[in-house]
């Protein structure tokens, strides 16, 4: 993997067209405020890896007590009425 080519502010306004060139090609820019790095452009299939690795996998057990305050008291009695009917 190469280094990121730094970019300051003004200097990648001006050479947009060259940097998004870059970036087709698979390389990254760095672009830099007073020397500060504040961005980075990356090829789309780079980030979409980030993405994808990134990503927790999603489990039913986060949803549990989520809806705690929603129902009234004695909803429970309610709810199993209904399910006698059936």
């Amino acid at each position: 993997m190469t280094k990121p080519k730094p970019y300051g502010l003004e200097q990648a306004r001006a050479q947009l067209p060259q940097i998004a060139s870059e970036a087709v090609a698979g390389y990254t820019s760095v672009i830099t405020r007073h020397g500060k790095p504040v961005a980075v452009v990356l090829p789309v299939s780079t980030w979409e890896a980030q993405q994808h690795a990134n990503r927790p996998r999603a489990s039913l057990l986060a949803l549990r007590g989520t809806g705690r305050g929603l129902w009234p008291q004695g909803a429970s009695t309610a709810v199993a009425e209904l399910r006698h009917e059936w």
